[in-house]
Parts: structure tokens; C-alpha cells; sequence
């Protein structure tokens, strides 16, 4: 089974990359960070070459299983955001999710087999003040699922969203300093009292790959430690 994971460099993409088992297939920006891996190709999401560069590797390698866990994330009040900041987040968190779905999609409807697993957020099931256009990104990738679900579903394919809350990573610890608030804030928030693990994620993506998930298409499942259920 060939698998590629996009965001594969650090945090929750290199947690999924070291819990799976397979040809893994990587991709993050930074090649640097990628010469770990037997298998990578280095592209910056938000640029169209590097998007079309990494569509190419998708088709050639055969993925069966795409696991679209790039993202960007940017906390700015409605009145200052720029035209190239929507563009630039739509287009990592959305429009690059969805055309690395349309080349890997052929190959998958052929093997009558495939597995599609997005890393969405539980800021684009409930929104978050101050974040308006990472909440819309991601609410747009849950669309997006239960659309292709239906698509695909005939093909034996599976299509799902994972929204992780406030996780233990690089991204989200720098998201706590960009909103202005302390981790003992955000914590007393989360019903759980704790950040989820990078871990748990990988599992739930495994579980989702696995043959004992087939039956399991079209969800957004929230990976939160209660958040999505209120304080």
C-alpha cells in the first residue's frame, strides 16, 4: 500500500508517517526535514509549481491512501487581512487538498480501493473569533469530504475529515502566542484539561485506513478532548 502524507516534516504529519505501516510517501517545504524519509518530495503547497510538481509524484507513485495534512494557520482580525492572506491560506488548506485528490483518484478508482484522509481542525466545525479565515478553509475541507464520499463511494473508496482541538505541536503552541493567550488559559477551556497528542491523531488515521473502517466515509470526526461538545 503506498501512502503519501503531505505536512510530513514535523508535529502531526511525522506522527502519522512513523505509525503507519507501507510504502510512505512524504511531503512537507522544507527538504531538509524530509531526508529522514526513503520516499519524499519537497513543495511549498502555496505555490502553483510545486502543487502541479507534487500532483505528478501522486500519479506516478500510485498513491492508495492520501492523507492531505499540510496547513496554515493565521490569527488576524477581520479588518486586517489582506487579499494574499486569504489567498494564500484558501489555497494551502482547501485548493491543494482537492487537486492532490483529483490525481490520486484515477489510480484509485481503477484498483476499486483507496482511502482519503484530511486533517480539518474543530475551528472549522465551531469558527474561532480572530481566525475567520483558517475556520472557513476548514470548514470548506468537510464539505469537501462528504461531496467525494458520495462521489466515491461505489469505488471503494473512503473519504473522511479528522478535526484535531489544540494539539501538542510546533503550529499549535505558536497559535496560543499569536492569539494573546497563556496555555493554562486554553487548557482551562478544554473539558479534557489537556492538549490532545500528535499520537492520537496517527491512530485515528490508522483506524481509517484500516479494513475495519471501510463503512466509514463521508465523517468529520472531532478529535478534541471535548472541545467541540462546549466548556
Amino acid at each position: 500500500m503506498n501512502i503519501l502524507v503531505t505536512g510530513a516534516s514535523r508535529g502531526i504529519g511525522k506522527a502519522i508517517c512513523e505509525s503507519l505501516d507501507g510504502a510512505v510517501y512524504a511531503s512537507a517545504r522544507n527538504e531538509e526535514f524530509l531526508k529522514g524519509y526513503k520516499n519524499y518530495c519537497a513543495a511549498d503547497l502555496s505555490k502553483t509549481e510545486d502543487l502541479e510538481k507534487l500532483g505528478s509524484y501522486i500519479e506516478t507513485n500510485k498513491i492508495d491512501v492520501l492523507i492531505n495534512n499540510a496547513g496554515e494557520y493565521m490569527y488576524a482580525l477581520s479588518e486586517m487581512l489582506s487579499f494574499s492572506d486569504i489567498e494564500r491560506l484558501v489555497k494551502v488548506n482547501l485548493e491543494a487538498p482537492l487537486y492532490l485528490i483529483s490525481k490520486a483518484v484515477p489510480h484509485m478508482k481503477k484498483n476499486r480501493f483507496g482511502r482519503i484522509i484530511n486533517i480539518g481542525s474543530i475551528s472549522g466545525v465551531m469558527g474561532e473569533a480572530g481566525a475567520s479565515i483558517y475556520s472557513a478553509s476548514k470548514s470548506g475541507l468537510i464539505g469537501m469530504t462528504k461531496s467525494l464520499a458520495l462521489e466515491l463511494a461505489e469505488f471503494g473508496i473512503t473519504v473522511n475529515t479528522i478535526n484535531p482541538g489544540w494539539v501538542d505541536t510546533d503550529m499549535g503552541n505558536s497559535s496560543i502566542e499569536e492569539e494573546g493567550f497563556s496555555k493554562e488559559e486554553i487548557i482551562e477551556c478544554i473539558p479534557q484539561k489537556r492538549f490532545v497528542s500528535p499520537v492520537e491523531i496517527a491512530g485515528m488515521v490508522r483506524y481509517l485506513i484500516s479494513e475495519d473502517a471501510k463503512g466509514v466515509t463521508g465523517q468529520s470526526i472531532n478529535l478534541c478532548a471535548g472541545l467541540s461538545v462546549g466548556c
